[in-house]
């Protein structure tokens, strides 16, 4: 992991990131899937829509996130717009890490699990070189706990 910048970067209002992410389900579901998603390219991260099962409800439960790819594997962060809590999507793969993910060109079957020590800081290295905009560092710096570098490899079905 790089330097934690000095500064805190300011994030937008909670109310503002959470519309954001209704919106962007909101979209997807309104054109049936057409928007909302985008494939992850070498330069850029795309947005995948997760399908988990609620942990304490069995009901299947969706978030629209950012990822990008690693040979087979997808990689994502856990973390919630940067508020301190853990979002509950992570919550429920760690109880149940079976999952399906959609993109562009389809649905695809993963199981999820958290980057090990040894491949944590290469995957979030990736991250920060996809997200130059943001001080990634900074805004985890914000958090009181570690943000998990979540790794979601294909299954069969």
């Amino acid at each position: 992991m790089s330097e934690p910048s000095t500064t805190s970067p300011s994030l937008p209002p909670r109310w503002f990131v959470r519309s954001f992410w209704v919106g962007q389900r909101a979209v997807y579901a309104v054109t049936g899937g057409r928007l909302g998603l985008r494939r992850a390219t070498a330069t850029r991260w795309g947005m995948m829509r997760l399908r988990t099962v609620g942990r304490r409800t069995g009901q299947e439960r969706t978030a629209i996130l950012g990822y990008f790819e690693d040979g087979a594997d997808l990689v994502t962060l856990a973390m919630n717009g940067w508020a301190d809590a853990d979002p509950a999507w992570w919550l429920n793969l760690q109880a149940n890490p079976d999952a399906t993910v959609d993109l562009p060109d389809g649905p695809r079957a993963v199981r999820a699990r958290a980057a090990g020590p040894d491949e944590r800081p290469r995957l979030w290295a990736r991250w920060v070189e996809y997200d130059k905009s943001a001080d990634i560092d900074a805004l985890a710096a914000r958090r009181s706990r570690e943000t998990a570098v979540v790794i979601l490899s294909p299954r069969p079905q």
